[in-house]
């Protein structure tokens, strides 16, 4: 028995979806870091804080720690973590 014979196409969706977006918000807090750095150009801080709302608290999170960006700022631990609890409901609901 495969890996892709075990789980549905829906629960696929939704393990690569959290893997993506995470990814590309942890990608994103270094970027923006970097350009900080530079005084160039940044992501605008809203674009940052949806994409943690909408499931991409976890890698919010681990930027804010990696790149130590955002972190004082209470609002993006705040709606990172919200993300997270998203992110974990959605990923319970999908497997139970």
């Amino acid at each position: 028995l495969s890996l892709h014979d075990a789980l549905p196409i829906f629960q696929w969706i939704v393990i690569i979806y959290f893997l993506v977006i995470n990814l590309v918000l942890f990608s994103m807090m270094g970027y923006d870091k970097k350009q900080a750095k530079r005084g160039n150009w940044r992501i605008p801080e809203r674009r940052l804080l949806t994409i943690g709302l909408v499931g991409g608290g976890l890698g919010g999170l681990m930027g804010q720690k990696k790149f130590h960006h955002k972190t004082q700022k209470p609002v993006f631990a705040l709606c990172y973590s919200i993300g997270v609890i998203a992110m974990i409901s959605c990923i319970y609901l999908t497997f139970k």
